[in-house]
């Protein structure tokens, strides 16, 4: 602690400021969002507009009695092609395989 008798010291005669330079604050970075909202908006509007003002383009049917012939001939599927005759070969026996048994004695 310092005591309280002791007078204070003397002030320099520099002295230093500090400034701060704050910028303003920027509320950018939303604005791209609004712009795509607002554009989807009205394409939703220009969609809308052409589908109730034409009915959609399409014509509403005058009645319900549909005629409709479904007749249509059998299909008839090619000839497959045929197998060429195999020579006559005779059979052939498959090789005998030697058969396991008790070794040799020695």
């Amino acid at each position: 602690m310092t005591d309280p008798n002791v007078p204070p010291p003397e002030r320099p005669e520099v002295v230093h400021h500090t400034t701060i330079n704050n910028p303003p604050r920027s509320s950018g970075g939303g604005s791209w969002i609004a712009l795509l909202v607002g554009g989807l908006v009205v394409v939703m509007l220009i969609i809308a507009f052409v589908v109730f003002t034409n009915r959609g383009g399409i014509e509403t049917p005058d009645g319900t009695d549909v005629s409709v012939d479904i007749d249509l001939p059998r299909p008839e599927l090619p000839d497959a092609p045929r197998i060429p005759d195999l020579p006559d070969v005779p059979p052939v026996e498959p090789p005998t395989m030697p058969q396991p048994g008790p070794e040799p004695a020695n």
